[in-house]
């Protein structure tokens, strides 16, 4: 396993690559995002990047970046190939980006139920910070569930 993380490709999502991604985004998230909505988080003050092995695409990550802060919007991983390390290789890609990019704080928002992305993100050193109560609709359809906000200081 730890050989294919090191063979993992990023590279730069450009509004070409929205087809392809939608389907992982539609894999991962009850109420996903719409292509639209994809497509307007590429470029400008966004930065994006997916990752894949051999040619196949495993997933992908949506950042933002307002001054010195970097939130990250987005992180999918393909259900089948969760649990393997590459989200945490994503998101280790979001960070050394954001630093780069002069980031000197991260933030990000994960479903109160998705207990794996916390436990991955806890890990990676982010920390709870507040809570949307109600935030997320609900993956049955019926009620809403809590925004789990966290940070992180580079």
């Amino acid at each position: 396993m730890k050989d294919s993380l090191n063979q993992l490709h990023f590279q730069v999502i450009e509004n070409s690559d929205v087809d392809r991604l939608m389907p992982i985004e539609n894999a991962c998230h009850s109420h996903p995002w719409s292509e639209k909505t994809f497509s307007s988080c590429i470029g400008g003050r966004y930065f994006s990047e997916l990752a894949s092995l051999s040619e196949q695409v495993l997933g992908f990550y949506v950042g933002e970046l307002v001054l010195d802060e970097a939130t990250l919007m987005d992180i999918c991983v393909l259900p089948e190939h969760q649990g393997k390390g590459y989200g945490k290789a994503l998101l280790t890609q979001f960070i050394n980006q954001a630093t780069k990019a002069g980031a000197q704080k991260l933030f990000l928002e994960v479903r109160a139920k998705n207990i794996s992305a916390q436990m991955l993100y806890i890990n990676m050193g982010f920390t709870e910070t507040g809570r949307r109560t109600g935030y997320y609709p609900s993956a049955s359809g019926f009620g809403y569930e809590d925004a789990i906000v966290m940070s992180k200081k580079l």
